[in-house]
């Protein structure tokens, strides 16, 4: 019954948004990333933007995506494809969602030469094999019925020597499962990184803007599933993170 409720109020919410949000204030719906060290620069109109974008850095950081042909499975609103498009030159960034909203948004919105939208299942990949050098997934897999489908599909869309930028969570007692999957499909593990401290930390930080853009877009009575929805400090999604309960990973993994 609560994956019923969930998954209404995911569709509710992006009709909700598409038709409210006539400033493009919510590009991003991840939890973000922060970690005291050097701060990313970031141009003053990505600024409110800053710990959802801190998450894609992270997520690119220490590879070179500079003249590469770049997918991104479940790209949402398109923010974080576009940050990568804006700061990292990739040659070409293609997004992809399930969600037809979300898609007539960054077509709307993000009108690079180089950059492709497409409506599509993350199962079900409507490209040739080999047809990109890096996939990149933030935040989007755990809500796929078929994480090992989506695994096999990215790998087969993926060149020889291709990067998965793949960051997600799960439930702690879930890490084991997605560990095995991944391992099977075929992919290397390059890296793999627990990031829970860094999105806690976000989430502290961002509650009062979190808070706020709650207030102002969404009405009284779904404002408590808003709270969980987005993370903010005292929500059962934010002690979940800070108790361990869920596990967040980083990975980059390679063809």
């Amino acid at each position: 019954m609560k994956d019923i409720i969930k998954n209404l109020f995911f569709k509710l919410w992006y009709w909700y948004i598409s038709t409210i949000d006539k400033n493009a204030q919510v590009i991003f719906m991840n939890y973000g990333y922060s970690k005291d060290e050097k701060k990313l620069e970031l141009k003053p109109e990505d600024e409110p933007n800053r710990y959802s974008i801190q998450l894609y850095n992270n997520t690119a950081a220490g590879v070179d995506v500079s003249g590469k042909d770049i997918l991104e499975v479940g790209c949402g609103r398109g923010g974080g494809l576009s940050y990568v498009n804006r700061y990292l030159s990739p040659k070409t960034v293609t997004g992809v969602d399930l969600n037809k909203k979300a898609i007539q948004f960054c077509k709307q919105h993000y009108t690079e030469v180089n950059s492709k939208f497409f409506q599509a299942d993350a199962q079900k990949l409507p490209f040739a094999n080999a047809s990109f050098d890096m996939v990149l997934n933030v935040e989007s897999s755990h809500r796929y019925p078929q994480v090992d489908v989506f695994l096999a599909e990215v790998y087969r869309v993926l060149r020889p020597e291709g990067l998965i930028l793949f960051t997600d969570f799960r439930q702690k007692k879930d890490m084991e499962l997605l560990d095995k999957q991944i391992d099977e499909v075929g992919f290397k593990f390059v890296q793999k990184i627990n990031i829970n401290n860094e999105v806690v930390e976000s989430l502290t930080l961002s509650t009062p803007e979190r808070t706020a853009l709650i207030k102002k877009l969404v009405p009284g009575f779904l404002q408590d599933l808003a709270h969980n929805f987005a993370g903010t400090k005292g929500s059962s999604t934010y002690n979940r993170f800070e108790s361990r309960y869920f596990e967040y990973v980083h990975y980059i993994l390679k063809k």
